[in-house]
């Protein structure tokens, strides 16, 4: 039997960083995991989806996308995390747990996969973090265990380009895929049963992108639910609740996950929680009801997003290592890494005042031709506070950071309102909202460079303009082989089963490189 401080259950994001901080913090801890070492984001999600994205705009081809993939996500190979871990002083076994009681696990595996090539491993802990993740739910479609079909993982781990695609779910990794897909030459359908597309977020962040999705080529029905898919000599056939048959290659599910718990032992500790539900949760990342010290973190709690897993972990391990730390969600960034992209924070509380910015008319926006593009923000209209905002730009997530920022730190929005922008930047747009909201609304100062007559100098959002146009009188040629820029994001989409992680991905005849 192991005798163990902490016994992590999962090594994704969050799972990975409580152990580190905890054996750094001289507690003896064994991490537990039965796939890839580092999580899903590294290898099946976040990464891999962002690095196809960033191909996609610099117009590379299938195959020199597909390489430079599997390159940033070393081949799904996890040597590297498991080492840093073991060097961390982290004990990694890999297999399944399964808790047997309030203090005690089991790890079962392989033979070999356990250290001591056991069948299984008694261990004992005083701190259990649970951090499984979460698994890929497939909707209840007659037919669909029958036809070809990929997982958001294997559709981001593939080789192959099918002819023709069908995305099944509107929420961020569908409408990722969707455009990485569709920029590569598959004919993409990208079917949504709600009336836009992610519809957890403002209307106009769905409908703006929808318009972005059909200019690169992808087609999209809303509203109608699928109801039936069946096999055929060219691949599959879906129907939708409408009457509408949709021919494919392949179907892509992207329509939903839950917390990864199942025959995990919970009720040993003196829980029920029902299939897709999560761990009740204190602010201090303790799971409420359960027997001894259990803490959890990561999508296991319901929140999904690898960044807020990874600021969880921050609160459990300081907390067991005796601090007194408590989560504070009000400013956990949601982000979707489309071009252009969108960038969700906070929320809109009934008392919300709302103001609304045109990126297309801030100089930044009319140098790159940005006529895709606009932000909310919400505020408390009795405090005088940032509650949230949703934002779609280029490259959002990172001239939208400072709202974050706001709401964390509860600036008033008349401090907001007297902040310097730089000049270029979608930041204008953020200036001349913040002022709408603080009661100050104008134009910025520096909007008095700014004329009428100029307009988008390049199609190809470039970072400079490559003259002054206006001052000069002459026309600004962009270099063909000018590329769109790269784009630098979080982690913030986890996208696989842990099952799914060891077994091979089938294709078919028709499929083509």
């Amino acid at each position: 039997m192991g005798a163990f401080d902490v016994v992590v259950l999962g090594g994704g994001t969050a799972g990975t960083h409580v152990a580190t901080r905890v054996a750094e913090g001289g507690r003896s801890v064994a991490l537990v995991e039965a796939g890839l070492i580092g999580g899903e984001s590294p290898y099946l999600a976040c990464v891999p989806s962002n690095s196809l994205l960033i191909s996609a705009g610099r117009g590379e081809t299938w195959e020199d996308a597909v390489a430079r993939r599997d390159r940033v996500t070393s081949g799904l190979d996890d040597s590297g995390p498991a080492r840093h871990l073991a060097e961390a002083g982290v004990t990694v076994m890999r297999g399944t747990a399964r808790i047997t009681g309030p203090g005690t696990v089991e790890v079962s595996g392989g033979g070999s996969r356990l250290a001591n090539g056991q069948a299984s491993v008694p261990l004992t802990y005083t701190d259990l973090v649970i951090a499984t993740g979460c698994e890929p739910v497939a909707p209840p479609i007659e037919g669909l265990s029958d036809i070809p079909a990929w997982t958001t993982a294997e559709g981001l781990c593939s080789p192959d380009l099918p002819r023709r695609l069908i995305v099944l779910g509107g929420g961020p990794a569908g409408c990722e895929l969707t455009q990485i897909y569709a920029a590569f030459g598959s004919h993409v359908t990208l079917v949504e049963a709600e009336d836009r597309l992610l519809p957890a977020e403002p209307a106009f962040a769905g409908e703006i992108l929808a318009v972005a999705l059909r200019r690169a080529g992808a087609e999209i029905c809303l509203g109608s639910p699928a109801t039936k898919a069946e096999r055929t000599a060219d691949g599959l056939t879906l129907a939708l609740d409408d009457g509408t048959r949709i021919d494919a290659n392949r179907l892509l599910l992207a329509s939903g996950r839950r917390p990864r718990l199942g025959d995990i032992g919970l009720e040993t500790l003196g829980l029920t929680v029902g299939p897709g539900q999560a761990l009740p949760t204190t602010t201090s990342c303790r799971v409420s009801g359960a027997a001894g010290r259990v803490w959890a973190a990561g999508d296991v709690t319901g929140i999904t997003q690898a960044h807020a897993g990874r600021y969880q972990a921050s609160v459990v391990a300081a907390n067991i290592l005796g601090a007194q730390r408590e989560a504070d969600y009000r400013a956990i960034p949601r982000c979707v890494f489309t071009i252009p992209s969108v960038f969700a924070v906070g929320e809109v509380p009934d008392t919300a005042r709302r103001v609304r910015a045109d990126l297309g008319a801030t100089t930044r926006g009319r140098l790159g031709q940005d006529d895709l593009g606009c932000l909310e923000l919400y505020a408390d209209a009795e405090t005088g506070l940032l509650t949230g905002a949703v934002a779609v730009g280029p490259d959002a997530a990172t001239w939208m950071a400072e709202v974050t920022l706001a709401i964390r730190a509860e600036v008033p929005v008349t401090v907001l309102a007297d902040a310097v922008h730089a000049f270029p930047t979608y930041g204008e747009a953020l200036e001349t909202a913040f002022r709408e909201l603080a009661g100050t609304a104008g134009r910025p100062e520096h909007t008095d460079q700014q004329e009428e007559g100029i307009g988008p100098l390049s199609e190809l959002d470039m970072e400079t303009p490559e003259g002054d146009a206006y001052e000069q009188q002459q026309e600004v040629v962009a270099d063909e082989n000018a590329t769109v820029g790269r784009r630098e994001v979080p982690f913030d989409v986890n996208e696989a089963d842990a099952a799914e992680q060891e077994r091979a991905v089938g294709f078919d005849d028709d499929d083509y490189r």
